[in-house]
């Protein structure tokens, strides 16, 4: 890939590397913050949702605004009111002051992907989907290293805040970074230039059909991957009898099975597979890895599970941001916001029903839950592919064989 804003893609990338370490950054540090807040797993589980909730009630507005003002204001943004957040977990004194914390969380994450994914695809105009999915492979890789770091904590016996305040401090340099460097311009295409792109598809694409079905595919491919990484430590100290180290590792193995799935997708997306066929492939092999994990106990097993799991959820919300920006190209900012939405209703809603159901049955319900959202994604994605079929000339299997014109989202 080759563009003129080679430091604002770095810049960029850096952020999503923090926001994996962020993402796992309560499940990782879970028994310190039970502590610290007088809560149990489930007050911790909700207390993630206050990060979907911040980002929800900002993302409408955080859209419009990109789309109206430019991609770095609110990036430059994003990256400073992470230090709230960073700092002031650690040093919260109530669980109502940590809640109000993590809602800063949701509307950084909120302002950032309104900046971010639109500033990549202008950057990238003719590879969006491979840039928009390396966002994932940065976010795999700081979720990677995580959990090293919070071993080391552990082993050592130092203060679990420092995780915070070294991912703070990185942030802030990497905010004062990024308000140096050049963005590329919001170039909003005439009417003409769309209705001339109308002229190369068979009908014209429904919000209330594969639009819908694609902003609900938001709220099922976060779940997917959510579950996880807040569940699986507690998984796998409850109900498979690992010491706390161990059981923090399995999010290792899931993000090495993260990272490696998204330089796999980079590799063959929109030349050997295209993105809506991801989306069906992937959630049913997670189906699949999750019925072993349930089933068997094994250690290695379990280890391998984790891996699967992690390689076949990772990089789908990606995917379904530039499948919606395929089918609506004009302002990107706002209709990616939908998918965002969607994706932020998932923070909210699946941390309370997580939490319910490990409190009243055990972990291995929220399991359950999450091996039923995955059919249901398979349905959804099913139902895009068709539609996509329907409102272009022809369904893309592999671009390089099958030469037809159409708008595929590396040429937006």
């Amino acid at each position: 890939m080759k563009t003129q804003h080679v430091g604002m893609t770095i810049g960029l990338y850096m952020d999503y590397f923090l926001l994996g370490m962020i993402n796992i950054i309560f499940s990782s540090n879970m028994s310190f913050l039970t502590t610290q807040l007088n809560t149990d797993n489930s007050g911790i589980s909700i207390l993630v949702s206050g990060i979907g909730i911040g980002k929800l009630i900002t993302l409408s507005v955080s859209g419009r605004l990109s789309d109206k003002f430019g991609r770095k204001p609110l990036v430059v943004t994003a990256s400073f009111l992470y230090l709230i957040f960073l700092i002031g977990i650690p040093l919260a004194p109530t669980y109502e002051i940590a809640f109000i914390i993590a809602m800063i969380a949701g509307v950084s994450n909120s302002i950032l992907d309104s900046g971010a994914y639109p500033a990549l695809i202008e950057a990238f105009p003719k590879n969006s989907g491979l840039s928009t999915v390396l966002i994932k492979a940065f976010i795999s890789i700081g979720a990677m290293i995580l959990p090293i770091i919070i071993s080391y904590i552990i082993n050592h016996n130092i203060y679990y805040g420092y995780s915070f305040f070294v991912l703070a401090f990185i942030f802030f340099i990497n905010g004062s970074f990024l308000s140096s460097v050049r963005f590329p311009k919001n170039t909003i295409k005439s009417d003409e230039d769309y209705i001339n792109e109308e002229n190369r598809i068979k009908i014209k694409p429904t919000i209330w059909k594969e639009g819908l079905a694609t902003i609900f595919m938001g709220f099922t491919t976060t779940t997917l991957f959510m579950v996880v990484q807040v569940w699986l430590p507690t998984y796998g100290l409850s109900i498979l009898d690992m010491t706390r180290t161990e059981s923090i590792q399995l999010l290792s193995y899931f993000n090495i099975g993260s990272l490696i799935s998204v330089l796999i997708i980079a590799i063959v997306i929109n030349r050997f597979v295209s993105p809506i066929v991801i989306l069906i492939l992937y959630p049913f092999l997670t189906s699949l890895s999750l019925l072993i994990l349930l089933f068997s106990h094994q250690p290695i097993l379990v280890v391998i599970c984790s891996f699967l799991i992690g390689f076949t959820t990772a990089g789908l919300f990606q995917l379904c941001i530039t499948v919606i920006v395929e089918f609506f190209p004009k302002n990107k900012a706002t209709i990616s916001a939908y998918v965002s939405t969607a994706s932020s209703s998932a923070f909210i809603v699946i941390p309370f029903i997580t939490g319910q159901l490990a409190k009243n049955i055990d972990v291995t319900a929220v399991f359950w839950l999450d091996f039923i959202i995955a059919i249901i994604s398979i349905i959804l994605a099913t139902f895009v592919f068709y539609r996509h079929k329907k409102v272009f000339k022809k369904i893309v299997i592999s671009p390089s064989i099958s030469r037809v014109s159409y708008p595929h989202p590396r040429n937006l």
